[in-house]
């Protein structure tokens, strides 16, 4: 699953014009916004484990070609969170929209209680998989 999904990653990237890693900051931009937990520049660039100052050019880049945004995180006002701006946002819509109409149709057959499942052993593997991440001193 995570090799297929590196290969759809790499083919938006490619279909976009954005690097592997500016994809890479797309999903964990992603990631942290749907968990609740904006990043800031700083916190991408430790997650992608790239400079200061490849960070910037990243942003810039990402926010130049419209897919990112800087936004004044609202608990703490000095705070710069990255989001997606509009036009990245249709732009993974018009990508992976097809990709979310197969998915549901893969499991439309299955049972909630299979499915709530499924989500119950992806959730603890996840965490697993960080936990272990912490312990190797990873980003």
């Amino acid at each position: 699953m995570a090799a297929v999904s590196e290969q759809i990653g790499l083919f938006f990237a490619t279909q976009h014009d954005l690097r592997p890693n500016d994809f890479r900051a797309l999903v964990h931009i992603m990631v942290a916004d749907v968990e609740g937990r904006p990043l800031t520049a700083g916190e991408l660039a430790r997650l992608l484990g790239t400079s200061a100052a490849a960070m910037t050019y990243l942003v810039e880049r990402m926010i130049e070609s419209g897919h990112i945004r800087r936004e004044s995180d609202a608990a703490d006002r000095r705070k710069v969170i990255l989001r997606y701006a509009e036009h990245g946002m249709e732009v993974a819509r018009g990508f992976f929209g097809p990709l979310g109409v197969r998915t549901r149709g893969a499991l439309a057959d299955f049972p909630d209680a299979d499915l709530e499942t499924a989500h119950r052993v992806f959730g603890a593997l996840i965490e697993s998989m960080r936990l272990h991440n912490d312990d190797l001193g990873g980003n």
